[in-house]
């Protein structure tokens, strides 16, 4: 087991990693910036170290900041939590050189699944579904007319280098790839420090289903249920459930199995996603592979009973998976709301400032993962995730009345958030019968329903 685990990572998810190594009996170290110096996670953990400025570029994305931490501090792990530095093979590299173990996938695995096109190559030789689209980066425009003009519009114009929903574009016709093509890659490049494009089928109507798996070192893997994630806005998650609603047992199984096929193939090892586009009549392609532990991990640790985050440090730590897949059991159903300090009203645009005061819900069936608290001071630097709340229920109707108690009994003052959009979805007739595509918030608010 690990002397010493290092967390390289903010907010919520890093005093969730705190949580974990104290009841594995692990010493946990946090590297914060100056801007996170009162945060709970410095609070909890047992040591906390300063890695720089605000400024993430030089602080929790600064590889030289983060291994200099560990190696000061005297870690022999690292958690990267999710965001930042947590699917860069560079990092994970660097430390199996210095002797620290990160505590995710082997290096070649991330650099494999970062890269879109590899991915889908890779999965398409595992066997499973991929969509029509292009095998490699795009040279230019006209190989991406090519290609799109090949497997019919519309089409999904992606940054290969981009992750989290961002660098994505839908192509309805020719005459719109040819204005968006150049104003993509630009924004490629400025946002991921790479203009590479490329480009596959756009699925009409689809489902965002995504797959949780776990893998030991000695060739076990297990899928623990699937979420969905449709409820998005502008391919960003807002709310996510598992399990996805209306669907079969047999294809909820399919799927799973698919999922593992995958990871088996790639030897993949930890904690780790794969994701689909769930098609209206059933079908179900290959997306993408996050290598990192999810936001939404936490619906599946409650409808699983599976402690998502202490078994990536079990693994990490050479311990075998004692889990087969027969003891895997789903029950209940589960539901996330991302609380992010955002203003609704405003386009969604990001609060910062103190939070005079945070009250949590609590009840049967609430959880809530967050590092907030009264007095609190949301920094401008980073992604506004405040809180994540989550509702367990024996149905999913029963979640959904817990989450609406819940979103109604918490108190954020101070900065606005996200709450009084959630709360209108709970209330929708169509999310409420769960047949929701990833389409629904754009077009409830293009509709003038004002969500």
């Amino acid at each position: 087991m690990f002397k010493k685990v290092l967390i390289a990572n903010r907010g919520e998810i890093a005093l969730r990693v705190v949580r974990a190594c104290r009841e594995l009996g692990i010493p946990s170290v946090v590297a914060y910036s100056e801007a996170d110096r009162d945060s709970l996670a410095v609070r909890f953990a047992d040591e906390a170290i300063c890695i720089g400025p605000a400024q993430s570029t030089k602080s929790y994305l600064s590889t030289p900041a983060i291994i200099t931490a560990a190696l000061v501090t005297g870690s022999d792990g690292l958690h990267p939590g999710y965001g930042f530095l947590s699917e860069n093979p560079y990092v994970a590299e660097i430390c199996e050189h210095v002797g620290i173990t990160f505590i995710g996938p082997r290096p070649a695995v991330i650099e494999k699944m970062s890269d879109k096109t590899v991915a889908r190559r890779l999965m398409k030789e595992a066997g499973l579904p991929v969509t029509p689209g292009a095998d490699g980066a795009l040279i230019n425009l006209d190989a991406a007319k090519r290609v799109a003009a090949g497997i019919g519009y519309p089409v999904m114009l992606k940054a290969l280098a981009g992750g989290g929903g961002r660098g994505i574009r839908i192509i309805e016709n020719e005459d719109i790839l040819e204005t968006t093509y150049p104003l993509a890659r630009a924004e490629a490049e400025k946002a991921f420090a790479s203009g590479d494009l490329y480009l596959e089928k756009y699925i009409v109507k689809p489902r965002h289903i995504e797959v949780q798996i776990l893998a030991d070192n000695y060739g076990n893997v297990i899928y623990l249920g699937e979420r969905d994630c449709s409820i998005q806005r502008r391919y960003q998650k807002i709310m996510e459930e598992a399990p996805a609603p209306n669907l079969s047992q047999e294809l909820r199984e399919r799927i799973g199995r698919t999922a593992v096929q995958g990871a088996k193939y790639i030897g993949y090892t930890n904690a780790g996603t794969i994701e689909f586009l769930l098609s209206a009549n059933g079908d179900f392609y290959f997306m993408e592979m996050n290598t990192r532990i999810q936001v939404e991990h936490g619906v599946t640790e409650e409808v699983s009973g599976v402690d998502l985050v202490k078994w990536q440090i079990l693994i990490a730590a050479g311990e075998s998976l004692t889990l087969t897949q027969k003891d895997v059991k789903i029950q209940g159903h589960a539901i996330e709301c991302r609380v992010n300090a955002e203003d609704p009203v405003n386009n969604f645009r990001p609060d910062a400032g103190k939070v005079n005061l945070f009250i949590p819900p609590g009840g049967p069936g609430i959880r809530v993962d967050t590092h907030l608290y009264s007095g609190y001071s949301v920094p401008p630097y980073y992604d506004s995730l405040l809180a994540k709340i989550i509702a367990k229920g024996s149905t999913r109707e029963e979640a959904v009345a817990r989450l609406e108690r819940a979103l109604h009994e918490t108190v954020v003052s101070g900065v606005k958030t996200t709450i009084p959009f959630q709360q209108k979805i709970l209330t929708d007739s169509e999310y409420r019968s769960g047949q929701v595509f990833l389409d629904f918030v754009e077009r409830k608010m293009a509709s003038g329903l004002n969500l």
